[in-house]
């Protein structure tokens, strides 16, 4: 049991701490707002990814047969909205950027992003495929790695937030908050044209 726990922790690390559209959220919320709102992103993109990984092990049959279906609507509905926020962090003032709401990712930004993310339910997919399907007790193993998914996450995406609040203290001048949220801005937006690659 100790070996496919650790294989899971593994799995979902590297799942989890990977660039994407939810990590690139952390950093800059942590960067512009401050650790106490990227804790809020990282909790509520952490809460939705273990939730997307209980649902995909509870129905994994019916999803592997809607999913096809529902991933274009998730890639053009979550596209439009990570391209809305990635337009919003790119334009953002650089005056009072530590209280500008315009930017800021909480609870349910993080969990939405989350929740619209097609390479999250893929990779929650086949995470239970590889360790709860097929398994004694798929119950027990399924809640094993929705646990494990649910801290691995936590820590995950906490580095880059992380990493935002390091580069926080290098922001002092506009400029350099300005080059800093277009950079961001400018990821999340690939991130987003990878999504259809």
């Amino acid at each position: 049991m100790e070996s496919v726990i650790l294989a899971m922790a593994t799995f979902a690390f590297v799942g989890a701490v990977t660039p994407g559209p939810v990590n690139i959220l952390a950093t800059s919320t942590a960067a512009n707002s401050g650790m106490l709102e990227a804790a809020k992103h990282v909790l509520g993109a952490s809460l939705a990814y273990a939730f997307v990984v209980y649902c995909s092990g509870s129905v994994m049959n019916g999803l592997l047969q809607v999913l096809p279906k529902l991933e274009g609507v998730m890639q053009v509905g979550g596209s439009a909205y990570l391209f809305y926020l990635a337009y919003k962090i790119f334009t953002a003032p650089t005056t009072s950027m530590k209280t500008s709401p315009s930017i800021r990712s909480g609870l349910m930004t993080g969990s939405l992003t989350q929740l619209l993310n097609p390479k999250a339910w893929l990779v929650a997919m086949s995470g239970v495929g590889l360790f709860v399907v097929g398994r004694g007790d798929e119950a027990l193993y399924l809640l094993i790695f929705t646990s494990v998914s649910l801290v691995l996450c936590l820590v995950g995406v906490g580095v880059w937030a992380a990493l935002g609040t390091v580069l926080a203290t290098r922001l002092e001048n506009p400029k350099q908050q300005r080059d800093f949220n277009r950079v961001m801005g400018g990821l999340l937006a690939v991130s987003v044209v990878m999504i259809w690659t």
